[in-house]
């Protein structure tokens, strides 16, 4: 699903401002002039997925942690 703008609507006959909306299909009738106007939607571009530079190994697609280094158990020095 991609982001749309706000598009500002503006009467086709005498250029006032209608509405400011995100619409697929809308016919508005300006209180103006009495002029209908029908708009549609452009079609949006597809969007493009990049491929990641990093690896991916597990299921889910995420890129496996790094495991911090062991640490000891008992801080007393070894003999």
């Amino acid at each position: 699903m991609g982001i749309r703008a706000v598009e500002s609507i503006r009467c086709a006959n005498c250029n006032k401002l209608l509405a400011r909306a995100e619409f697929a299909r809308l016919e508005i009738k300006c209180p103006r002039c009495g002029t209908v106007n029908h708009l549609r939607a452009q079609s949006p571009s597809p969007e493009r997925h990049r491929a990641s530079s990093s690896p991916r190994n597990d299921a889910h697609g995420l890129a496996p942690a790094s495991s911090p280094a062991p640490s000891r158990a008992d801080p007393t020095p070894d003999r």
